[in-house]
C-alpha cells in the first residue's frame, strides 16, 4: 500500500504534530473565520491527499505552510 506524502503549499513534507500556519484569509462556516498568520499547531495527517485535520478542523493543505 503505498503511502501518501503530505505536502504544504510550499511543498515541505508535512508530518504527525506539527504546526502550520495560513497564508490566505479563509471563510469558515459555523465558526471563526480563519485570518492570514493563524497558527495550528499538532496537526494530524489523513489518508486524503491535501487534507489535515487539527482539532476538530479539516484544513486544505494547498492554504498553510509549515514553520
Amino acid at each position: 500500500m503505498d503511502e501518501i506524502i503530505q505536502k504544504d503549499a510550499n511543498g515541505n513534507i508535512l508530518a504527525d504534530g506539527d504546526t502550520v500556519i495560513a497564508i490566505k484569509d479563509l471563510k469558515v462556516k459555523w465558526a471563526p473565520d480563519i485570518k492570514r498568520g493563524d497558527k495550528f499547531k499538532n496537526i494530524r495527517l489523513t489518508e486524503d491527499e491535501g487534507i489535515i485535520e487539527s482539532g476538530k478542523m479539516v484544513l486544505r493543505t494547498e492554504f498553510f505552510k509549515k514553520i
